[in-house]
């Protein structure tokens, strides 16, 4: 199931060329034209789902097991410090290609790149009222 105006759908089925780094029957892993770091890759399935909720039981699955082998494999060979897995579901969250993708983004001790939020500090009560909404409680 591809969707013929996604860009994404494209790179992933090989319509688009690209510095592929892993290719399988559902994924392929690419370079990010755009890196935070060096080495920075997408995951991209070669199915179109626009985002983590459209994204099948199995193929959510299979997505991370494919993180971890190309983050082990890129930590080897790119001598990177730690790594940050990043998957953005809306516009207000960051996505802005709408296409199911996970960022693999090495970070390394002298890189300037910032992931990260400015903690909140909720109430016990607060955080009492959250956890019944999302447990339905």
């Amino acid at each position: 199931m591809k969707d013929d105006n996604c860009i994404f759908c494209k790179i992933a089925n090989g319509e688009i060329p690209s510095k592929t780094l892993y290719e399988d029957e559902k994924f392929r892993v690419i370079l990010d034209l755009g890196p935070a770091t060096k080495g920075h890759a997408l995951i991209l399935p070669k199915n179109h789902y626009a985002n983590l909720y459209e994204l099948p039981d199995e193929a959510a699955s299979n997505v991370m097991l494919l993180a971890k082998k190309m983050v082990s494999q890129m930590t080897d060979r790119l001598s990177c410090d730690g790594f940050n897995l990043v998957q953005n579901n809306g516009e207000v969250a960051g996505q802005t290609v709408f296409h199911f993708h996970m960022h693999l983004i090495p970070r390394y001790k002298d890189d300037v790149q910032k992931i990260g939020w400015k903690p909140g500090k909720p109430s016990q009560e607060e955080l009492e009222e959250i956890r019944g909404k999302i447990c339905g409680k």
